[in-house]
């Protein structure tokens, strides 16, 4: 069949008063993987939430196929060959995995679930995408983030489908199961498919994309060949200005210890975790999904209970482990959640309390009564300082992007006065220049003397930021890397050493 697959002309989208999209017309064709690109609030998940049927468009038209289309509901759009996976996961946490699999198509007969044809097609889902160690019977609450994303996502390929989307697929995953994903997609594409991918990782752009289109405030600004365009013009495009050239590493580690952990484990899933933290250092970790990364800062920062071990703050001789995350802080521990909306923000609460709740009432009150004023001060301020995208401080954070939540929540630890800093994938879904605002927070903090711990997936991330990486395998710590020392193959191989 000729023609583009999937057609816009002329969509746009209010709430309210607000403009989100303007006159966006773009076309999509067979076999290709089309990149969305744009800083948080550009418009590309509400354009997508429209092509999948979440919201109605405002203006315009779309084709599918060469035939009018206007979804009404993401059933509709599912049953017109139109699948969606968002950024934020849309799984039921007290369900099965295979429950989840197979969502609003359990087999049954006469209202009974058979549960072992349930099952059975699990397995085949899982094992087509290489999830053989996940069991279909698992809760899916009681895996980590990235393999709930993973799920999700061979859910939708188990389904028959000819556009896919794909909003910052492989934010929680680490390069094994990028790569994995990326083979599932070439094949879609190679069958005539098309993928419609959003991610702020241009580098991940580059390898699997074929066309990028930019949006900027709602506007589309240009449609580019990849093979023809380089990554500044394309965050020229992004930002309306010219890119910031990359500066070179500066290493502000003072070589004094600040944080000591000598055998820490949970008695599970981690074994005894010993390394140190120098004031002024920025230490990334690393592994595989399931290595036991984000296990480790939850035992450091007294979310999860620890069986043994100790943490020792050699400037104040503050001792761990923690019983609970407010000892942590007292202590001076600051920690920024992989899961912003489960463990990071009161969601219904303005941008303000979001960002003051850690420092309320150490900072912010005199005799049990608040300060507003010098909480709006000190909002205001760090709204400014991460650049957060809001209508006011008084806005409720859940109306805010993606990135922009993960913001307020880095800006609320940047009220407290902590010595060291835990970051559970600190950029997840943040776009890139406001990435590079992070990596300019994380270098502030290091001249300033502070610690920092930085758990993330994306190896040019810690390449770029970290004095040292240390690497994880299945819950055992396998490698300590300075900066002379490390390179990609040697951490991939350190990754796949203990499975």
């Amino acid at each position: 069949m000729s023609g583009p697959l999937l057609k816009l002309d002329q969509i746009g989208k209010q709430f309210g008063h607000v403009s989100v999209l303007e006159g966006i017309s773009l076309a999509f064709q067979r076999g290709e993987i089309h990149a969305l690109l744009g800083a948080n609030g550009a418009g590309k998940s509400t354009l997508c939430k429209i092509i999948s049927g979440l919201h109605p468009a405002s203006s315009g038209t779309l084709t599918l196929g060469g035939k009018p289309y206007a979804p009404h509901s993401k059933r509709e759009a599912e049953a017109a060959g139109i699948q969606i996976i968002q950024q934020e996961l849309n799984l039921i946490p007290t369900l099965s995995v295979a429950e989840n699999l197979f969502l609003n198509r359990l087999p049954q007969r006469l209202g009974i679930i058979r549960h072992s044809e349930l099952f059975q097609g699990a397995r085949r889902a899982l094992d087509r995408f290489q999830l053989t160690e996940v069991s279909p019977s698992a809760i899916i609450s009681s895996l980590g983030v990235g393999t709930q994303q993973l799920v999700e996502i061979a859910s939708a390929l188990d389904r028959p489908c000819d556009v896919l989307i794909l909003d910052e697929p492989t934010a929680a995953l680490s390069q094994a199961e990028t790569s994995l994903l990326f083979d599932q997609l070439q094949r879609l594409k190679q069958a005539g498919k098309c993928i419609i991918y959003i991610s702020h990782r241009l580098e991940e752009i580059a390898q699997i994309a074929d066309r990028a289109t930019v949006l900027r405030n709602g506007r589309l600004i240009a449609t580019r060949e990849l093979q023809q365009t380089s990554k500044d013009e394309l965050i020229d495009l992004m930002s309306g200005t010219t890119s910031e050239s990359q500066h070179a590493f500066q290493s502000y580690s003072t070589k004094q210890p600040l944080m000591q952990i000598r055998d820490l484990t949970d008695g599970r899933k981690l074994k005894p975790i010993s390394f140190t933290v120098s004031a002024g250092e920025r230490l990334g970790i690393t592994g595989l999904i399931g290595a036991g990364r984000t296990r480790l800062l939850n035992l450091i920062f007294g979310a999860m209970r620890s069986h043994s071990g100790s943490i020792e703050f050699l400037h104040t001789k503050q001792t761990g482990p923690f019983a609970h995350p407010a000892e942590a802080v007292n202590a001076g521990l600051a920690m920024v959640t992989e899961d912003r909306k489960r463990n990071g923000l009161l969601l219904p609460q303005p941008v303000r309390s979001n960002i003051s709740l850690s420092s309320l009432w150490r900072k912010f009150q005199r005799r049990g009564v608040v300060n507003r004023t010098s909480e709006c001060t000190a909002a205001e301020s760090t709204r400014s300082q991460l650049d957060i995208q809001c209508q006011s401080i008084e806005q409720p954070v859940q109306e805010l992007s993606g990135g922009n939540q993960q913001k307020a929540v880095v800006g609320r630890w940047l009220q407290s006065s902590a010595d060291l800093f835990l970051f559970d994938e600190p950029t997840r879904g943040i776009d890139i220049p406001a990435r590079r605002r992070i990596y300019r927070l994380f270098e502030e903090l290091a001249q300033a003397g502070k610690g920092l711990v930085i758990v993330s997936s994306d190896l040019e991330e810690l390449f770029e930021t970290c004095d040292r990486i240390l690497v994880m395998s299945s819950g055992e710590l396998v490698a300590d890397f300075s900066r002379e020392e490390w390179s990609e193959d040697l951490i991939m191989q350190a990754c796949f050493s203990r499975q």
